[in-house]
């Protein structure tokens, strides 16, 4: 696995070079999200609230919500819309309940059409009332609950005696007569305001007077997750999946991708990167097939993994490249001789940069291309030929493969001179790509000089 940290950097240069892929990935994820869509109708959903007079603690609020739940609240709501065709089944995962502030209840309901949830949100309001209501005049024993209005009774029948000692007394003749009127008129008064005083603590009474604050209001759209939702969600998580995938397959992945690592694998010296304008890399051998050409068109067949090769700028800097590991190979070489260069079979970037190496490079030393397959590799002896130079792409190819290219060679008797790397440069970056190769040669085998650092 390679050890690579994953940066920003990198992931940017997926984003660029995977451009077409990832947008390709995108709209196939958005075309997920809009058959989800057709699957899953459209919800809607609304709310209506219920106060809770006097005074509530947190706990009671709780309680509240799951009575506004309730299976008793649910089934007789179902019970009511049961001739809309909505079954209680159906109907518990359609509604829901939270407390707000202020004692307020909100009991929201979700259906298929804007009126049904309206109806459904109204019905479960007007049957959570109705419950609630009835725990409330059920609670306590029944003995409990006939005290207080044996205890009014008794006020009332209490208070048309006094009425009636009131009358019967002499009015006005006496002051005794007047006293007594008065004590018995202030006694009637102190029963009525006793009375009134013992309904408004009776805490039943406060609390069972619950008030629909309206009734629910026509939701204007739908619930999400929307179509649209949908549709974003599918496109985004392709998007992320196909990202996170290379970003796995980047970490997991052994081949090496530096110029220092692939040589050496083969045992061997760096001499250089050159680049391949992209234009011709569609005449490569196999680069028109329907496979070549759908890979041309999402940008898949170019590793992205890799760092991004320095582009020369036009067709001089491009030469100038070709000619500076030239004359690198012949700084190595104790006097002019043939030398093969070897392609991986299959490599077409590697393909094109070694016949154009061997073009700039012409009799000094004179190179002769030849294609290896990787899998097993078969280098030609040294008949005409003494050493070698290897030709590749970086990140194509895995430390044991190379490993084997370089046997294959100490087999026929070959010395692995040098590698080049060859990666591939956009179109735009070409220049004048298409001048005649043959119009090097001359300039190189004059015996100009070329000096530099790496290219």
């Amino acid at each position: 696995m390679s050890e690579d940290t994953i940066r920003l950097v990198m992931i940017g240069r997926l984003i660029r070079r995977r451009r077409r892929l990832l947008a390709v990935l995108a709209v196939l994820g958005a075309l997920v999200g809009y058959g989800a869509s057709l699957v899953f109708p459209p919800r809607y959903t609304t709310s209506a609230s219920v106060l809770l007079p006097g005074a509530w603690e947190e706990r009671e609020l709780l309680t509240q919500v799951e009575i506004a739940t309730s299976s008793v609240v649910v089934d007789r709501a179902a019970a009511e819309l049961g001739r809309d065709g909505v079954g209680d089944g159906d109907l518990r995962d359609r509604v829901a309940a939270r407390a707000a502030d202020g004692n307020i209840i909100e009991i929201s309901g979700t259906a298929g059409t804007p009126g049904r949830a309206q109806q459904l949100a109204d019905e479960m309001v007007e049957s959570y009332v109705a419950f609630a209501a009835r725990v409330v005049g059920d609670t306590g024993a029944p003995e409990t609950a006939a005290r207080p209005e044996e205890l009014r009774q008794l006020v009332l029948r209490t208070s048309r005696r006094i009425t009636e000692l009131a009358d019967a007394a002499d009015p006005g003749r006496t002051v005794e007569s007047v006293q007594t009127r008065t004590e018995l008129a202030k006694l009637r008064t102190a029963l009525q305001e006793a009375v009134t005083k013992l309904d408004q603590s009776d805490p039943a009474t406060a609390r069972a007077g619950l008030v629909v604050m309206g009734p629910a209001a026509r939701p204007d759209g739908e619930a999400p997750p929307t179509r649209l939702h949908l549709v974003a969600a599918g496109a985004l998580s392709f998007f992320l999946l196909a990202v996170v995938g290379h970003l796995t397959a980047a970490r997991t992945n052994r081949r090496p991708r530096t110029a220092p690592e692939i040589a050496a694998a083969l045992g061997s010296t760096p001499l250089g990167t050159v680049d391949v304008p992209g234009e011709q890399l569609a005449h490569r051998p196999g680069g028109h097939g329907p496979r070549a050409r759908i890979g041309r068109l999402l940008g898949t067949g170019v590793r992205w993994d890799v760092p991004t090769p320095r582009a020369s700028g036009d067709e001089a800097g491009r030469r100038l490249r070709y000619r500076r590991v030239c004359a690198r190979l012949r700084d190595r070489l104790p006097a002019p001789r043939r030398l093969l260069v070897l392609v991986p079979d299959g490599d077409g970037i590697a393909l094109r940069a070694a016949e154009r190496l061997a073009a700039e490079a012409g009799d000094d030393p004179r190179l002769r291309v030849v294609e290896v397959p990787v899998s097993r590799p078969v280098v030609p002896d040294r008949d005409d030929a003494s050493g070698a130079v290897v030709v590749l792409g970086a990140g194509e190819w895995t430390a044991e493969e190379l490993t084997g290219l370089a046997e294959a060679c100490a087999e026929a008797g070959h010395e692995v001179v040098g590698v080049v790397l060859a990666g591939p440069v956009p179109a735009a970056a070409a220049g004048t790509a298409g001048r005649p190769r043959d119009a090097a040669v001359p300039a190189l085998a004059a015996g100009e000089a070329t000096t530099g650092g790496p290219a």
